[in-house]
């Protein structure tokens, strides 16, 4: 994309070095946005004026770490408070915001969802399984020569392509090949907060040290690979989205975190690179837009054609834990599959707790029951207490307390994994994980290192009763292997972050859930499966969880409906995986919520579980242009320059105030909030316009399914369209009557319209919330 004439958001890093510096002017990093009508022509690079715009009145001395000239102009920088003062206020800044930490969002999925490989017909046949798009994932880094990513039988590399590899000595330029055509590293951000990366512990290339950038990647795009298992299970044929799509691997992340300076200069190569949808399966808090790098990097991404998906966050199954909520932005949640992993506790009193795991052996002796102990009962004796043995923290139990017994531990603060490994340091025969009340009943299989296994909240109270009351209580681990057809599935996963949005309520958020429990993909073989430094088992497949895998699904299918259709803008896109989206399970009810095993709602999975199938022919798309984004920024009365800071367009709010509320973003889900004051009787309205990309004459008649003691109107109730890319408009009014609530609480309620047109079912959810005052 060539820079904008209108507006350079001018980003650099840089490394402050100081003679004296003192506790009160302690260095931090910044990205600096530049307004460029005001750009000096005196210098003849951009890096010369950026570099001047930090001496100016100074005697510090910097060192620019990235520039970026493709989404925006621009520099991020190390500043003493003096500098960013003087900078703050310079003619030429636009803003300044803080470098930010962010952190990872961390098989049989394809079956599940509905890719079949055979046949003449379908996503995969109708987009030749995406082998001419390239798909950015920024993470860890990638696995070079792993057979997910072998270039067998692909065509040449797409001309478009402008990107290269950046070899060092553990990524070679033979690491590249026609699949894996990019791979990059940015870590200038990083290093200037943390000091030099320890080499000796990860590797300054695009090499993954890791093994979360492997898997998310396999998962977009990962080749056909039999057989394919993780210590055993989930044996079968490991396969991504859009098997044929191109990979490009920008590494990001490193041991304590991704930096927002290094993602946005990962935004600005791919970009520049050529790529078509932007992976990124990473997060942090959610603030307003204009303070967000990782939104104003998506919009430049979105406004040159480029899908941008983004987990939501692990955060569940709290209320308000959504995170990438940016309306450009195709916000992805976490479902189940029809697959797990049981390995069920059976107490001494005979009674049977369900449980989940990933354990190679050696096993527990068949037959033999096992001392239980909790770990909370276990202190070192050198300053340990309770809390800490509860949760087997390092150094926490106590040896000639846990040796040869199952060890119960209390889920939170360090990982699962690292328990296991704290009570096998112990002498520890096995342990039982157990969730907290907070964690509900949704269970993660892990790579233990020892026998292990979690079970839920309610199977931990259980446990600890049976501790309390038997006099020797014992207990064994029963690993039953992998088990196919799950029922129900899919699930809303405890773990996956719900709405509302945060920062803009009348955006729902997730849009989406797709598979993100227990998933099957490729690892590379320097890291052990369960992630300790000193588990030295390999696998060439692991099986991970989180929003981090789900994101990845949707980018892979985002890229095979690009294919099929060429011309579909990110904003189609997503309004064909939403509007096709289903709700129910494979017992044919609603879907539920793990954490509850209640009835799961638009909070929790936005418009649904994408449908490939269905989503190839959505029959009608909600299109938004850029400057839609506009009007929806404006009329959440962002200033002219906070709008120019997201979409470097210089912004005339007026008429955007005028079409009304940001709730008239054409998105193809709707939400309402009220504040009640008083008042008996609340009514607001959408207006939306829908393309037809099905057929040419085609009549839609619409069903409301109105949220409970709503009334949802819409005019008209048929839309006839003569051609294909014709747009019709509807209204849709919402009334609300006041219903009782102490102050400063809220209650929320979905709904659905549906157009029909008999082939076609185009479906978006309604969201209304009221909410009382204080």
């Amino acid at each position: 994309m060539a820079p904008s004439l209108t507006f350079f958001l001018l980003l650099l890093t840089l490394t402050l070095t100081t003679s004296t510096p003192t506790p009160t002017s302690k260095p931090k990093t910044f990205i600096i946005l530049v307004n460029p009508d005001s750009k000096p022509t005196i210098f003849p690079t951009h890096t010369n004026w950026y570099s001047s715009l930090l001496s100016t009145n100074t005697t510090t001395t910097s060192t620019i770490l990235h520039t970026y000239s493709t989404i925006f102009h621009g520099f991020s920088a190390t500043l003493s408070p003096s500098q960013a003062a003087s900078l703050s206020s310079h003619p030429h800044i636009l803003s300044l915001l803080p470098d930010t930490l962010r952190h990872l969002h961390t098989t049989r999925s394809p079956q599940f969802l509905g890719l079949k490989t055979s046949g003449n017909s379908g996503l995969l046949k109708e987009s030749d399984f995406g082998s001419d798009l390239v798909i950015a994932v920024i993470d860890t880094g990638i696995t070079p020569n792993h057979k997910s990513f072998n270039d067998e039988d692909l065509g040449p590399v797409p001309t478009k392509w402008k990107g290269h590899c950046v070899a060092s000595s553990d990524f070679p330029p033979s690491s590249c090949n026609k699949k894996l055509i990019g791979a990059k590293f940015f870590s200038q951000g990083y290093e200037a907060t943390n000091g030099k990366i320890n080499e000796t512990v990860e590797t300054k290339s695009p090499k993954d040290t890791d093994g979360h950038g492997t898997h998310t990647a396999s998962i977009a795009a990962g080749r056909y690979v039999f057989p394919a298992s993780t210590l055993g299970y989930a044996r079968g044929v490991a396969a991504g989205m859009a098997p044929k799509a191109r990979l490009a691997a920008y590494k990001v992340c490193w041991n304590s975190g991704c930096y927002d300076s290094d993602i946005l200069a990962a935004f600005d190569a791919a970009v520049a690179d050529g790529v078509d949808v932007i992976s990124l399966s990473v997060g942090g808090v959610v603030v307003p837009y204009h303070l967000d790098a990782i939104a104003i990097g998506a919009f430049a991404a979105a406004d040159a054609g480029i899908f941008v998906s983004a987990s939501a966050g692990n955060g569940g199954p709290g209320a308000l834990t959504v995170t990438n909520v940016a309306p450009w932005v195709t916000t992805v949640g976490a479902g189940t599959i029809d697959r797990d992993f049981p390995a069920d506790v059976k107490l001494g009193n005979e009674k049977i707790i369900p449980g989940m795991s990933i354990y190679g052996g050696p096993n527990l002796v068949p037959g033999r029951m096992y001392p239980l102990v909790y770990g909370g009962s276990s202190q070192t004796g050198n300053g340990g207490d309770g809390y800490s043995s509860s949760l087997c923290l390092e150094g926490s139990l106590d040896p000639n307390f846990v040796k040869g017994k199952i060890v119960l531990c209390d889920r939170g603060i360090n990982s699962r994994t690292a328990k296991g490994e704290v009570v096998k340091k112990a002498g520890g025969a096995g342990m039982v994980l157990a969730n907290a009340v907070f964690d509900g009943e949704g269970l993660v299989a892990d790579c233990h290192v020892l026998p292990a296994t979690a079970v839920g909240a309610a199977g931990g109270d259980a446990i600890r009763n049976y501790l309390t009351q038997a006099k020797k209580p014992v207990a064994t681990i029963v690993f039953k292997g992998t088990r196919l057809g799950v029922r129900p599935a899919p699930v809303v996963a405890s773990f996956s972050a719900r709405g509302t949005n945060p920062e803009t309520p009348e955006i729902v958020k997730p849009d989406v859930i797709a598979p993100g429990l227990n998933i099957l993909a490729a690892w590379p073989d320097s890291v052990g499966p369960s992630g300790i430094p000193s588990d030295k088992r390999k696998t060439e497949f692991n099986i991970l969880s989180g929003t981090s895998m789900a994101c990845p699904h949707v980018s892979g299918l985002a890229a095979l409906l690009k294919a099929a259709h060429p011309e579909w803008t990110p904003a189609s896109i997503r309004s064909a995986l939403m509007t096709t989206a289903y709700t129910v399970d494979n017992r044919g009810e609603t879907m539920i919520d793990e954490s509850t095993g209640n009835v799961s709602s638009v909070l929790d999975y936005g418009a649904g579980h994408v449908h490939p199938e269905k989503a190839m022919d959505p029959g009608l798309v909600y299109d938004i242009s850029s400057y839609d984004y506009v009007d929806f920024l404006c009329n959440l009365n962002y200033t002219t320059k906070n709008v120019q800071v997201v979409t470097r367009k210089n912004a005339d709010c007026s008429g955007a105030k005028k079409a009304g509320h940001a709730g008239n973003l054409n998105y193809p889900s709707l939400s309402a909030v009220f504040q009640q004051y008083g008042k008996h009787k609340m009514s607001t309205h959408f207006i939306r316009t829908v393309t037809n990309v099905g057929d040419p004459k085609s009549v839609y008649q619409v069903t409301i399914r109105p949220p409970s003691g709503m009334m949802v109107t819409v005019q008209p109730e048929k839309l006839a369209f003569r051609r294909v890319g014709q747009k019709l408009s509807f209204l849709v009014r919402v009334q609300a009557r006041e219903i009782k609530l102490s102050p400063g609480s809220s209650t929320m309620k979905g709904g659905s319209i549906v157009w029909s047109d008999g082939k076609h079912t185009v479906t978006s959810p309604i969201l209304v919330t009221l909410q009382q005052p204080l």
